[in-house]
């Protein structure tokens, strides 16, 4: 937290590339834009900046009521997945003599460029633009080893020529404003790293370019898949059913166990009242979708381990290699939000697949409940998460 007079401090210095002011309270765009510059961080000040609302750009605090639905909004540009990859924001509410002001403090990505609806922002002195091909190349070539999620690690061993690039064609038009593409005149290469989809510096793909693009991924990821397996008892000691190892690009693995969940649940109508009827399902379609979805999102993809998926006749049981991550924990789960991966979690939020990030387990929980399902059940260690989803009879 700052101090009043570290904030009066920040009002008074109007040449800082490290504030912007605002006395605007609802122009979202405005403020995403803002929180995209900060985080990129072009100067590399290696500190956080500052989005003051409440002060114009003269640096006179206006005296504007700073609302708990305000701070609420403002504490949501984390959240709702327009900024990529997620942002490190502080929101708090200062009282000054002057007045009233909101202010978002933006720490430095660890992962840019950082992009707002398929656009890079960045800082120019005291104003915000744009990024150019070579700003944005810039912000590519700084993500170092120490600073790595998982996901964007580098794997050496792999070429540009083991990924499809017709898939990341694909993928570049739903993550890229059109008009950045259409004036696009980078190679291949710095694209895939504008994105983090490949490491420029060690001349390879990074592990989530792979997932995402591979024509064999398991080749450089031997874990990287789905075990399925149907079984007509509560036991794995009965023979399947159904079984299949789920692999391939990353979408085609999550359109695989789309179809597979939607095929498998049963539906039947049950009566309300005298005239009325509703629908009820052995399991709400969504709520396993969301828990699945979960699992590939935070499982340890350096594993040689699948994520496990089996279907028993009075449960559901997903096995997922790899533990809690960062500050979540079994008590917390729908409370805290850590991501092993965020640049998978952000290619499933511009794939359509995570519509807001940080309510996934809550709102599976919920549908569980409104289906009339008991809640799911959580275990897990330093090594592996484990979820149970009970069956309802209909």
């Amino acid at each position: 937290m700052l101090t009043n007079e570290e904030v009066e401090n920040l009002i008074a210095d109007l040449e800082s590339d490290r504030v912007e002011r605002t006395i605007s309270t609802n122009d979202t765009d405005k403020f995403s834009e803002a929180v995209c510059a900060f985080a990129n961080d072009l100067p590399n000040h290696r500190k956080p900046g500052y989005l003051l609302i409440g002060v114009s750009n003269r640096g006179d605090v206006a005296g504007i009521d700073i609302s708990d639905r305000l701070l609420t909004s403002l504490g949501g540009l984390r959240s709702d997945g327009n900024i990529q990859p997620l942002p490190t924001i502080s929101v708090a509410k200062y009282s000054l003599a002057a007045g009233d002001l909101a202010i978002v403090e933006v720490q430095p990505s660890h992962l840019p460029p950082v992009r707002y609806k398929g656009r890079v922002w960045i800082r120019v002195g005291p104003r915000k633009a744009m990024a150019s091909e070579q700003e944005e190349r810039i912000l590519s070539e700084r993500r170092t080893a120490r600073f790595l999620s998982p996901d964007a690690t580098p794997l050496q061993e792999a070429r540009i020529s083991d990924l499809s690039l017709a898939l990341f064609a694909a993928y570049r038009e739903a993550a890229v404003d059109r008009d950045v593409i259409e004036n696009n005149h980078r190679s291949i290469e710095e694209q895939l790293a504008s994105l983090r989809f490949f490491d420029l510096d060690r001349g390879c793909p990074t592990l989530e370019g792979v997932l995402m693009f591979g024509k064999n991924p398991r080749y450089f990821l031997p874990g990287a898949y789905v075990q399925y397996l149907k079984l007509p008892g509560a036991s794995l000691t009965d023979a399947p059913d159904d079984e299949a190892e789920v692999s391939g690009d990353l979408l085609s693995i999550l359109r695989e166990l789309d179809t597979r969940i939607r095929v498998n649940i049963q539906t039947t109508v049950v009566p309300v009242s005298v005239l009325q009827e509703r629908q009820v399902s052995t399991y709400p379609e969504e709520a396993v979708r969301e828990l699945l979805l979960n699992a590939i999102l935070h499982r340890d993809y350096l594993s040689n381990t699948p994520v496990k998926f089996y279907w028993f006749s009075d449960r559901l049981e997903i096995h997922n290699p790899g533990g809690l991550f960062g500050e979540v924990t079994l008590d917390r789960l729908t409370r805290r939000t850590s991501y092993r991966n965020p640049v998978i979690a952000e290619v499933l939020k511009t794939m359509g697949y995570v519509n807001r990030y940080g309510r996934g387990i809550q709102r599976a929980q919920d549908d569980l409940l409104a289906n009339g399902n008991l809640p799911a059940q959580f275990d897990a260690d330093e090594r592996a998460f484990f979820v149970l989803i009970p069956r309802r009879e209909i």
